[in-house]
């Protein structure tokens, strides 16, 4: 993070869609997230709190692009500034758990809806050639790849 608190790179990810939750390798303790978009036609700008035991935090991402690689801006904020923005999100949240599962070098991210049916795998890769090995505890409840749908664009 910089100086000015302000985060920004590129994130190269694949995204797929799971069936069901998986099986973890070992007990993975979740993150609650809860997440919020502001209003925007260009910039959407997303609100986030996320719960990890006794840790919370906040942030505020602007993410641009569309597909295997996007810009992502990221900032840390303040709850109160959190508190003011939060309410211009409503109709445009969702709430999930995120379990953070190591594997061969990559950290998966399992994201399990708690506000709808869904559930979504992530891996965020070091360069866009890198080759994606789906690990055996994902493989049973793998639907598809849905990196860039825009279905699946939180």
């Amino acid at each position: 993070m910089s100086e000015s608190g302000l985060d920004g790179h590129i994130e190269i990810e694949r995204k797929y869609l799971l069936r069901a939750v998986p099986v973890w390798p070992s007990v993975i303790a979740p993150v609650t997230i809860e997440q919020g978009y502001l209003p925007g036609r260009v910039i959407v700008e997303r609100l986030r709190r996320t719960v990890d035991g006794d840790v919370v935090r906040y942030h505020r991402t602007v993410k641009g692009g569309r597909g295997l690689a996007r810009l992502e801006l990221e900032e840390t904020c303040e709850p109160a500034l959190f508190d003011v923005l939060w309410p211009l999100t409503q109709g445009r949240r969702v709430h999930k758990q995120r379990y953070r599962v190591p594997d061969g070098g990559l950290v998966w991210e399992v994201d399990v809806f708690t506000d709808r049916s869904l559930v979504l795998a992530e891996v965020e890769l070091p360069a866009l050639e890198t080759v994606v090995t789906i690990p055996a505890w994902l493989s049973p409840v793998l639907e598809r790849e849905v990196t860039g749908e825009p279905a699946y664009v939180n």
